[in-house]
């Protein structure tokens, strides 16, 4: 039996990318219809659709599909989260962790939920600093906890592979809300993510 992906897309928008992509390949000098390159217009189309799918997700409903009514208001950490984004700047790929903790206020949420709001905004053209705030902002309002806080180290290819080309920097941003904003809560939380318990 032949493999068959199944994958679904949005047939026109890959037609349109497909054809910019046939161009682009051509506008930089090599021949779209050389066989290892002759289906990479309609592979890169697809890619970038997948690359980009949080602008089709909504992090506030993916919350409140998994939000439970819990008596707890306990610091709870879900640390390197794998995350895989592109520069909104040059369209080249950033990747890293981020760590991500809320205090419930009543409420708590699936812990796969807090990977998958991560994506909703990695998954788009981004800055590692809006991405940092988008993920704060989401789990606030739909959580209404005592306090959030994010931290995100990553690699750019854009300073890696282009511009200055230096391999082993790396960005950390963060964004703290409600409890977090003390000085205690905070330490205990960064001295938590930098800690290896297990």
């Amino acid at each position: 039996m032949a493999y068959k992906k199944t994958e679904h897309y949005d047939e026109d928008v890959t037609n349109k990318l497909k054809d910019n992509y046939h161009s682009t390949i051509q506008l930089l000098g090599e021949d779209p219809q050389r066989e290892g390159l002759v289906n990479t217009p309609e592979r890169l189309a697809k890619a970038m659709q997948y690359l980009t799918q949080g602008y089709q997700m909504d992090a506030k409903s993916i919350i409140e599909s998994a939000k439970f009514h819990e008596n707890v208001s306990e610091m709870i950490i879900v640390k390197d989260i794998e995350l895989y984004s592109l520069c909104e700047h040059h369209m080249v790929p950033f990747f890293g962790k981020a760590h991500i903790a809320y205090i419930p206020n009543g409420w708590i949420m699936g812990l796969s939920k807090v990977a998958r709001v991560v994506d909703v905004f990695a998954r788009r053209l981004q800055v590692q600093e809006r991405l940092t705030t988008q993920i704060l902002g989401a789990i606030k309002d739909s959580l209404n906890p005592l306090g959030v806080a994010v931290v995100i180290e990553a690699k750019h290819l854009c300073m890696m592979m282009r511009g200055v080309q230096k391999q082993n920097s790396v960005t950390t941003t963060s964004a703290f809300d409600g409890e977090f904003m003390k000085n205690a809560t905070r330490s205990e939380f960064l001295k938590l993510i930098s800690s290896k318990l297990s």
